[in-house]
């Protein structure tokens, strides 16, 4: 399968039918990470984080590979304390020539394009706050099994020794949970 995604299907397919699926496992790599909003019926809502508590309590292993500073929110989210479930099966690195964006789900579902994690990229926000988004969904295994090993050798730090920006690197992959494995 392999499908094109526009503006708010990027949503409701990441979103809806990809992640809120996810059995095993969720690697997400964006340049931009917020706290975005995501439905849970009609009349309710829970940020990005809930949910990834949630995933937590399944035992869902989430990795965040992201460029930039994360939101406010996020930061303060993990500040404020996460149980040890939470810091076992959530963590993030920071890579600050990390720029492609995508989604693998238990890694029989992903998503490349130009949306970020954030509200006006992956979010659910309204039509006209929304990025104008595009991307591609698949379950291709070796489409898949390129983006997550591309994925895993930038987590792992293998990237970092060919690199040519360790200088500008804040704390390679920093970890909120002070793991680098």
């Amino acid at each position: 399968m392999l499908k094109l995604l526009r503006d708010d299907e990027v949503y409701s397919e990441v979103i809806e039918r990809g992640l809120r699926r996810a059995r095993h496992s969720v690697w997400i790599a964006t340049a931009n990470v917020k706290n975005l909003m995501m439905s849970v019926n009609e009349n309710e809502v829970e940020s990005s984080m809930d949910f990834f508590k949630e995933l937590a309590s399944r035992r869902v292993a989430v990795r965040l590979l992201h460029s930039g500073v994360p939101s406010g929110s996020i930061l303060h989210e993990l500040k404020a304390g996460a149980s040890p479930e939470f810091s076992r099966f959530f963590d993030m690195r920071r890579c600050v020539r990390t720029h492609f964006k995508c989604v693998l789900v238990d890694s029989k579902l992903l998503y490349m394009g130009s949306a970020n994690f954030t509200g006006a990229g992956l979010g659910m926000k309204g039509q006209t706050r929304r990025n104008f988004e595009m991307g591609i969904l698949t379950d291709e295994d070796g489409i898949m099994d390129t983006v997550a090993d591309k994925f895993d050798r930038i987590w792992t730090g293998e990237m970092c020794r060919k690199c040519g920006r360790k200088r500008q690197c804040p704390v390679p992959l920093e970890s909120p949970f002070g793991r680098n494995d």
